[in-house]
């Protein structure tokens, strides 16, 4: 049987009068019978009232469970008979071929994942590849066009790390924008909480920031009845984040959404490691458990409640080789956490590695558990049905594919997102557009080989010159995060003006200058624990260093053994000696796992980074070239 009506409700199980299918009826086929999926009712097709009898049944539609179908055929073939359309025999016949056909026993429901969006809602702002938020609704509305049973969810890092038409405003065109769309769970990333676990309950509830002139500046179809930030229309997920005074989470830890009488559990997760990459500040008061073990908890307090069919949406990610829906070679801290899932979880949709991937991951029964990362910045997002056993009511299926969102020449701008973005936009115009200084030309980020970049040495060039005269610190060496670093510094033509957007898209956090006193061995430690699996890291993180000092390390030797030559200004850094050392105050708090520096003696704050970097171009008018990246060097 062909489709011919659709009910969006999908409830259907009332009668519905033949005029309603007048728009979709078709002439029938003589020699055909109903049909209800593969089975023949043995009831040949007829004309009625201009719709074919088979018309009248919608057997292609969603059902719940085989009971709602069996309903639904049961009342209008009555209604039918009533009318004389059919005989009793007949009605019969259609409700043993209805029951046969077993339709309802699976429903298909389309779940559109994505993560780490960073606040990208203006298309080529950090990125020309970025295609802004107005082209990612109309990829989203595509997908959820091929099934009326959709959720669209995130995994974290949606706010955040974002560019100057988000970041100016406090990322309240970001969840507006997501409000439009009409997205339903986002969890928690580590970038949440950059500004505290306060300012993350007013991105969900709402109201004005309390000092900041920029906030509650949205359309009026964006703000709430008073005039300010109405907060976001769907729900944060945390399950793995305590408050330790109340003990509770501070978000909920899941989410629920029922398809025609079939749930699904969105639980939802940063990783336990936020600590060490958040500002201490902004995950003050909170407690970060172990993902696995979360979610392992939650299993059966969620079967208790009848639900089978759970969807993980985690913070933290992997490393995969072979395109965007390739997994070979997977790797990263992703691969534990499933390995130690129950066997109760379905799906995984991760993120935070900024990676696109498409795996299967066994779980602690050994059991391959699909698991998807869609990159990074709107570029994609994870196209996913899930197939239910609506008996069992758990997942029986599970196919995912990563799809990019497209470009200006092949996705077209949604008209209900681009009002917002221009808006913001037009507001941001002035601030964005102030020119502070010029480059003679593109500067990376990009590391070489050792992990030294050439923007990396400009920034960490600039915070030593803002911090090493008398008074503001003298300090000798300075040292920048790599994750501090979030765009390439661009040129613009013809003269290469730098403006403070671009400036902002490159170090968008608003960390503030610390110099401290080190001794010679402490920054030896300080450089130890770039290295993955060692003093605590997770992850390499090579620290970007200033111009004066110097230093090598072997990638062959083991952890606190890498580091083979450290001088300043040529002269070997002495163990005993102490040195004035500037970092970020994101670092001086032990940020990254770099716990050596909360050590630090003798601190002295200093300027914002961002101003210093301002500072360091204005002090250069000639420009300021790429740095060398001849400080660091990698043996063997």
């Amino acid at each position: 049987m062909r489709v011919k009506h659709l009910l969006a409700t999908a409830v259907a199980a009332a009668f519905v009068p033949t005029a309603a299918f007048a728009a979709t009826c078709t002439s029938p086929d003589p020699a055909a019978n109903v049909t209800f999926g593969t089975v023949d009712s043995g009831v040949p097709n007829r004309a009625l009232a201009g719709c074919t009898l088979d018309d009248r049944f919608d057997d292609e539609q969603a059902w719940g469970n085989t009971s709602s179908f069996l309903a639904h055929v049961s009342r209008v073939s009555f209604e039918l008979m009533r009318e004389r359309q059919i005989s009793a025999r007949e009605r019969i016949q259609l409700i043993a071929a209805a029951k046969a056909s077993d339709i309802g026993r699976t429903l298909t429901v389309k779940l559109i994942g994505f993560n780490d969006f960073h606040g990208t809602i203006k298309a080529g702002e950090g990125s020309s590849s970025n295609p802004g938020v107005a082209r990612f609704a109309t990829r989203i509305d595509a997908l959820r066009a091929q099934n009326p049973l959709n959720a669209v969810v995130s995994a974290g890092d949606m706010i955040g790390a974002s560019p100057l038409t988000s970041a100016l405003f406090k990322d309240e065109p970001t969840i507006e924008a997501m409000n439009r769309i009409g997205i339903d769970f986002n969890a928690v990333g580590n970038h949440e909480f950059d500004e505290g676990k306060t300012e993350l309950h007013r991105m969900q509830h709402g109201g004005n920031h309390p000092s900041d002139a920029f906030s509650g500046l949205g359309l009026p179809q964006d703000v709430r009845g008073d005039g300010q930030f109405a907060g976001a229309a769907f729900g944060f997920l945390a399950a793995n984040v305590h408050d330790t005074t109340t003990g509770q989470t501070v978000l909920p830890a899941y989410g629920v959404k029922d398809f025609l009488g079939n749930k699904v559990a969105f639980v939802g997760m940063t990783l336990k490691g936020t600590p060490t990459i958040v500002s201490p500040a902004g995950v003050a008061g909170l407690q970060f458990g172990d993902e696995a073990d979360t979610v392992n908890a939650l299993v059966p307090q969620l079967k208790a409640k009848g639900i089978e069919s759970i969807v993980v949406l985690i913070h933290e990610g992997g490393f995969a080789a072979g395109g965007d829906n390739g997994c070979d070679g997977v790797s990263g801290p992703i691969v534990d956490i499933v390995n130690r899932l129950d066997a109760a979880v379905d799906l995984v949709i991760s993120g935070h590695t900024h990676r696109a991937y498409n795996c299967l991951i066994p779980n602690k029964a050994g059991q391959p558990v699909r698991v998807t990362s869609a990159g990074q910045y709107a570029r994609m997002l994870t196209d996913i049905d899930l197939t239910i056993d609506t008996q069992t009511r758990d997942v029986i299926s599970v196919a995912a594919t990563n799809v990019a969102t497209g470009t200006g020449n092949t996705t077209a701008e949604a008209p209900y997102m681009t009002d917002l973005v221009a808006h913001y936009d037009a507001l941001s115009a002035v601030p964005k557009s102030r020119v502070i200084g010029t480059i003679t030309e593109a500067i990376s980020r990009s590391q070489n080989a050792a992990g030294e970049s050439a923007l990396g040495d400009v920034i960490a060039d600039a915070q030593l010159d803002a911090t090493d005269d008398a008074g503001f610190g003298e300090a000798v060496v300075a040292f920048m995060n790599p994750g501090g670093i979030r765009a390439d510094l661009p040129f613009n033509a013809p003269d290469g003006k730098v403006t403070f957007g671009d400036a902002f898209t490159v170090q968008p956090f608003g960390n503030s200058l610390v110099t401290m006193t080190l001794n010679g061995a402490q920054l030896k430690t300080l450089l130890e624990t770039q290295f993955a699996g060692c003093n605590g890291q997770s992850s390499t993180r090579m620290l970007q260093v200033s111009a004066g000092f110097a230093y090598s390390y072997s990638a062959g030797a083991t952890c606190n053994a890498r580091i083979t030559a450290m001088t300043l200004g040529g002269v070997p850094v002495d163990p005993s000696a102490a040195y004035r050392v500037t970092v970020n105050s994101f670092l001086a708090d032990g940020g990254d796992a770099f716990a050596v520096l909360t050590e630090g003696t003798s601190r002295l704050g200093g300027a914002v980074d961002l101003d210093a970097f301002e500072a360091y171009l204005q002090a250069n008018p000639a420009g300021v070239a790429p740095g060398p990246q001849n400080r660091i060097t990698r043996l063997p």
